[in-house]
């Protein structure tokens, strides 16, 4: 019987560790999770007054309290899968809605060190930055958004341009060397604001879809394929500026 009861709490903290390390940002399955969690808890102590000694209860109460530790401190980890960038510091959150034109909000805010102004991504890449904090809440504005311009540079080359957000169609990068070598399949990534903020360095943005020569013009423009999957958001990061900055 207790041997039955071991395996049935393992059993439901893997669950709620799969739950909690998901990508999809549905609040009311990790809270489920939890559920679970505790109402085998809660059988598993009944059982053990039924059948053990207060001495076994006591040392099973403190197996418990450990697992639950380790189950609430997962969440860390969620963090480096988000991919961080080494030297920052980043806040795990889940994309809970889809606000006006390319904007989404996320599930931490201000409480969490969450500011404006600050770079928000994924393990893909760079997702936008975050325009509005409230407590518990924030809101992100996309890199496909219109009003999006960030400093970017080719992976490859190093050569500098900016990526703009266009609606409908993705990205467009702008090189500030027109004859600079640029084909398809060549990585962009964020070349860094001043003091890390909105955008910190080395972020992926996308890749070079095609490359179009403006009429007239000497100029080339590259659209660009986002990193990340802006249409499926979960779980993301926002990196957190140092304190004072």
């Amino acid at each position: 019987m207790k041997r039955a009861l071991v395996l049935l709490v393992l059993g439901s903290a893997v669950l709620l560790v799969a739950i909690d390390r998901t990508l999809t940002p549905l609040t009311p399955v990790r809270a489920a999770g939890a559920s679970v969690y505790g109402a085998v808890e809660s059988a598993f102590a009944t059982a053990t007054r039924a059948f053990g000694g207060q001495d076994r209860l006591r040392e099973l109460e403190e197996e418990n309290a450990a697992l639950r530790a380790r189950l609430l401190s997962s969440g860390t980890r969620s963090v480096a899968r988000a991919g961080v960038p080494d030297g920052h510091r980043g806040v795990a959150a889940h994309v809970v809605g889809f606000g006006r034109g390319q904007s989404v909000t996320i599930d931490a805010g201000a409480s969490s060190g969450v500011a404006r102004d600050v770079t928000v991504l994924n393990a893909d890449g760079l997702v936008g930055k975050v325009t509005w904090a409230g407590p518990a809440t924030a809101s992100v504005s996309l890199i496909t958004d219109a009003a999006s311009s960030i400093g970017a540079r080719m992976a490859g080359s190093g050569e500098l341009g900016v990526v703009t957000g266009v609606p409908g169609e993705g990205l467009r990068l702008s090189l500030f060397d027109p004859n600079a070598p640029i084909g398809v399949g060549d990585e962009v990534v964020t070349l860094g604001s001043a003091g890390g903020r909105p955008y910190v360095g080395g972020v992926p943005i996308g890749t070079v879809a095609a490359v179009r020569s403006e009429p007239g013009t000497a100029t080339r423009t590259a659209l660009v394929r986002p990193a990340a999957r802006l249409s499926a958001l979960g779980l993301v990061a926002v990196i957190v500026p140092p304190p004072g900055k």
